[in-house]
């Protein structure tokens, strides 16, 4: 009887330790098994060049964009103070001079209602108006890149996967040997087309909601310019 119980001491004592092997052994092998992330990519196929050249399109769009939308939104903050005090004082020529040296669409809109000075304030408001949309125009231009990119991306994604998935079906109606792992093998590859293009839309669609945010900030700087400049032109000269 004692010797019974040492023996069953002696095997729940060695069981843990080889379950502890096992575990890692399995662990090993999964680890050995596990994906990286370029090779991953290359098994998605030929729709992964089209769906790569999109994200370089896109990133190139949403950094051009905004670099020039940064730029247009800077403006010093004496600009306004010193264009109120040239015309306050009729130096018209100085406050024109300086609107035209500011590359900025706050100071063009500017320019363009200094031009119109002498004329019905509601001629110069539509004068600026107009400078101001194309300057709008300006900052919009190729921002719709993004937006398509954003709709066609995840669009190239799900096209491969269901080429992949017919392919796969097709395989396996012609085969008879077949295997569940070889089924989940070959549609977890497919999917990968999938997760690219919905990533890459994701990204193309945040970068370019961020940017027409960016984008009305500066139409209210250019709102908030046009109106105090009709303010001064509304002001009594002083003597």
């Amino acid at each position: 009887m004692l010797l019974g119980l040492v023996t069953l001491l002696q095997d729940s004592l060695l069981l843990p330790k080889a379950d502890t092997v096992a575990a890692a052994a399995s662990g090993a092998a999964a680890a050995d098994q596990q994906i990286k992330l370029l090779d991953l990519l290359m098994k998605g196929g030929v729709l992964m060049i089209p769906l790569g050249i999109l994200s370089v399109i896109a990133v190139f769009a949403f950094v051009e964009r905004y670099l020039t939308i940064s730029k247009a939104g800077k403006l010093e903050d004496n600009f306004m103070p010193m264009i109120r005090d040239h015309i306050s004082n009729g130096n018209i020529s100085a406050a024109r001079s300086l609107s035209k040296n500011t590359n900025s669409p706050i100071a063009r809109m500017i320019d363009k209602g200094i031009q119109r000075i002498g004329k019905p304030i509601d001629s110069i408001e539509k004068s600026m108006e107009n400078v101001g949309k194309l300057e709008i125009y300006k900052m919009e231009k190729n921002l719709v890149i993004l937006s398509i990119i954003a709709g066609i991306a995840p669009m190239f994604g799900f096209l491969g996967t269901i080429a992949g998935m017919i392919q796969t079906f097709f395989n396996i109606s012609i085969t008879s040997d077949i295997t569940l792992g070889t089924i989940a093998g070959g549609i977890y590859v497919k999917m990968i087309t999938s997760a690219t293009g919905l990533i890459i839309g994701l990204v193309a669609y945040i970068g370019y909601s961020f940017l027409n945010a960016q984008i009305d900030k500066t139409i209210n700087k250019m709102e908030g310019a046009s109106a105090e400049f009709i303010d001064i032109l509304q002001e009594p000269p002083t003597r």
